[in-house]
This record gives C-alpha cells, sequence and structure tokens, in this order.
C-alpha cells in the first residue's frame, strides 16, 4: 500500500552501460555500468528532495535485478511495489557526447521482464492507495502493445480514485518505430487522464498533427492552449527550452502554462557538462517537488535539478535541499 501522499512512479528500471570518458563504445575494453529509467529517475530526485517516491515495475529476481532495485532504494526510493520474477532486465548503450559530437543511444529492452509482465499482475487498487500521484511517461506505450494497455490500466485507475496523474512525452522515436507507426493517437488517449503533461511544442504539434507559428514564448503559448482545449483534464503543461552550443555548452529555461497564465525562467548557462542524460526526469523530478509550492517555485526547482544534474554522472539527480537552496542563492528570477 503506498504511502498518503507518497509520489508512485511507473516505468522500466534499466542497466545503462556507456562507454568512459567520452569515448565511443567499445573504444576501450570496458564500459561504466549504471542502473536507471526515466520514472526510476524522477523517484530518486523526489526521495533526494525529501518528497516521499515509490517505483511500480518488474524486476529479474537475480543478481542483476537485486542491484536495480537497491540503487534505487538506497536514495531513500520505495521499492516494494517491484514485482520480482524471472526474466531479463533492460538496458541501453551510451556514447556520451563531446565538443560537436552528439551523445547516442542504442536499446535493448526486447523482451525484457518489463515488457513482459501482463495487465493482470499489476492490481492498480492496491498499487495506488493512498498515493498522492502517479507519475509515468511516453516509454511506457513505445515498448509494445501490451504496456499501452497496462499503463491506460494504471491510469483509468488513478482517475476512478481522484489521484492525479503526470505524463512525461518522452517520445522514443526508434522505440515506437518497432511496431507502430501513428504513435500520436496512443500518447493522446494517455494524456486525456492527466492533470500535468512534461512537453514542449513540439510534442503538443506531434499529438494534435499540426503546426505552431511564431518564435519563443509566443508560439509555445499558443501550443500550451491548444493542448489545453483538446485535453481538459490538464491543468498545467511544464517544459524547458534548450540551446546548444556544443556538448559542453548549452542554455536552459523553464515554463509552466496553464489555461489562464504562464511562468518562464529566464535562461542558465550551463558549461563543463558531464552528462546530460536524465536532465528532462530531474526537471519532472524538480516540478512534482516543487508544485505544492506554486508555479514558480515548481519552474525554478525543476530548472534548478534540471541544470544540476548536468554535473553529475549516471541517469539520476541527486540534489539535496542544501544543495538546491545554494544553486537559488546564486539567482533564478522567475519572470511572468
Amino acid at each position: 500500500m503506498a504511502t498518503a501522499g507518497q509520489i508512485v512512479c511507473f516505468g522500466e528500471l534499466l542497466l545503462r552501460l556507456s562507454a568512459p570518458g567520452r569515448g565511443h563504445l567499445f573504444q576501450e575494453p570496458r564500459l561504466n555500468a549504471d542502473f536507471g529509467g526515466a520514472e526510476a529517475n524522477v523517484a530518486v530526485a523526489l526521495a533526494r528532495l525529501g518528497v516521499p517516491s515509490a517505483i511500480v515495475s518488474a524486476a529479474p529476481d537475480d543478481a542483476l535485478g537485486d542491484a536495480a532495485v537497491e540503487a534505487m532504494r538506497r536514495h531513500g526510493v520505495d521499492m516494494t511495489r517491484v514485482r520480482r520474477a524471472a526474466g531479463r532486465l533492460g538496458l541501453y548503450f551510451l556514447t556520451p557526447g563531446a565538443g560537436l559530437r552528439a551523445s547516442a543511444i542504442v536499446y535493448d529492452r526486447e523482451n525484457s521482464l518489463f515488457a513482459q509482465t501482463p495487465p493482470d499482475a499489476y492490481d492498480w487498487a492496491e498499487l495506488l492507495a493512498g498515493a498522492g500521484r502517479l507519475h509515468l511517461s511516453g516509454i511506457n506505450p513505445a515498448i509494445g502493445p501490451q504496456m499501452v494497455e497496462v499503463a491506460l490500466a494504471a491510469i483509468a485507475a488513478a482517475n476512478a480514485v481522484g489521484v492525479p496523474v503526470s505524463f512525461d512525452g518522452n517520445f522514443r522515436a526508434s522505440m515506437w518505430a518497432r511496431w507502430c507507426d501513428a504513435p500520436s493517437p496512443i500518447l493522446a488517449r494517455h494524456i486525456e487522464g492527466c492533470d500535468l503533461m512534461f512537453g514542449s511544442h513540439r510534442d503538443i504539434a506531434l499529438l494534435l498533427n499540426r503546426d505552431f507559428p511564431g518564435e519563443g514564448s509566443e508560439r509555445r503559448r499558443a501550443a500550451a492552449l491548444a493542448a489545453f482545449e483538446r485535453f481538459p483534464k490538464l491543468r498545467y503543461i511544464a517544459t524547458t527550452t534548450r540551446h546548444v552550443h556544443n556538448a559542453d555548452h548549452n542554455t536552459l529555461s523553464a515554463r509552466i502554462d496553464t489555461p489562464d497564465e504562464a511562468v518562464e525562467t529566464g535562461e542558465v548557462e550551463i558549461t563543463g557538462i558531464v552528462d546530460r542524460i536524465g536532465t528532462g526526469d530531474a526537471f519532472a523530478g524538480g516540478v512534482l517537488a516543487g508544485l505544492p509550492h506554486g508555479l514558480e517555485e515548481a519552474a525554478r526547482t525543476g530548472l534548478a535539478l534540471a541544470a544540476l544534474k548536468h554535473a553529475t554522472p549516471g541517469d539520476q539527480s541527486l540534489v539535496t535541499r542544501r544543495e538546491l537552496a545554494t544553486f537559488h542563492e546564486g539567482g533564478l528570477d522567475v519572470r511572468r
């Protein structure tokens, strides 16, 4: 049973194998091993800030599964809802970006235990009892048709008991291409049950099959208003705007739209990037942690965690409240 107010994150635990330093895969005869996964990363970010979080997933009942579960638990994430059974752990390979070379990912997730776990394996009434929110992402349905059914069942169960649902678009073209050439209607069915969406004007353009004119804030606002019209349950749309100068130098800002207003931060200059993977998950965790305290706090906290994640190796944000306060002291004003 979920702890009251706990944010329950549903998604696959993954093993990440990455080239050492900034090298190519197998340029050296070794790889660095870490554990992650989009929704798990959000749960860790929340737990590190003292926000109760839990993961619903399925992990192999073997040494790899033990290590994946323990990697999340040691940060304070409740792992009691992870189903353990025979099977394989999903994984991905990362070539880190360097200079003008972008990062590259190769997935190896087919036939994982999570992908093969049937809908009736999840008792959502029990898994969501007392939960304050359900969080999941577009990676779940991208895995395959069975996972579409599972994710929609989770959202329906949350809606039935009044648990708000957040959904991060996390569009993965290579995963969808394996089985579906028209993902927009499927993603739309998920967002119909959500009050909070993480996604840019590009994600909304994909969902609605239309373009949005204008530049900058004007275009983002137009896209947000179109999404609110299409998805009347939505109350918030949160997004970042990134400008990539090279793999070591980005600028980042954050924005949250509601049907009535928008809050946008100034840009943060990010240099000396250590690891960009997981920054979107860090942003989502920060927004979820800050939202009970208002839109400005949600935008500031989301941006802070995303910016600071660039300086942390691995998938997860490890920022504490103390580090967050130190970052804010450097100035992170919100403009309307």
